[in-house]
């Protein structure tokens, strides 16, 4: 069995970068609606506020990670032209999916759309991280800013979940 370095770089993006990043919304979400919710705790430790700032920084180290290998390092490969006469495209991703019919749209469906939704989720991640460490606990008197914190999160996933 054989790793080339093309396959090593594909799962790190998927499988660590993305896959860590995607199970990382779990303690996320969870944590963003717990301090969102109706009848949340009036005041949140500096611990848990320091240990929640570290967490979506993290999170934002892991979006970023992801974005940048799928656009500079994977995507190049997928998008290579062959040369001249070449007429095995297994090598040659986006070519073998536009070659035929049957598999063109998988490349406008899934490529294409992927290429630009990916960048949603670091995005929004970052201004959540941003925020939340920038109020610190008195993000907890600012409903309103909650809230808006908790959208954009549910809003990376819901990008990461269909560039993923």
């Amino acid at each position: 069995m054989e790793i080339t370095t093309h396959d090593l770089m594909t799962v790190l993006h998927g499988m660590g970068f993305g896959a860590l990043f995607m199970l990382a919304f779990s303690g996320a979400l969870v944590e963003l609606y717990r301090i969102s919710a109706p009848g949340a705790p009036p005041a949140m430790s500096a611990g848990g506020q320091t240990l929640l700032g570290l967490y979506l920084v993290a999170m934002v180290i892991l979006a970023w990670l992801t974005v940048f290998s799928g656009t500079y390092v994977i995507y190049p490969w997928y998008r290579a032209v062959p040369p001249e006469g070449v007429t095995d495209l297994a090598d040659y991703p986006r070519r073998l999916l536009l070659s035929s019919g049957k598999t063109s749209e998988w490349h406008n469906v899934g490529m294409e759309w992927k290429e630009h939704v990916g960048w949603l989720a670091p995005i929004a991640m970052t201004m959540v991280a941003y925020v939340t460490m920038k109020y610190g606990r008195a993000i907890i008197q600012h409903r309103n800013m909650r809230i808006s914190v908790l959208a954009f999160a549910v809003a990376a996933f819901v990008a990461t979940g269909i560039a993923g």
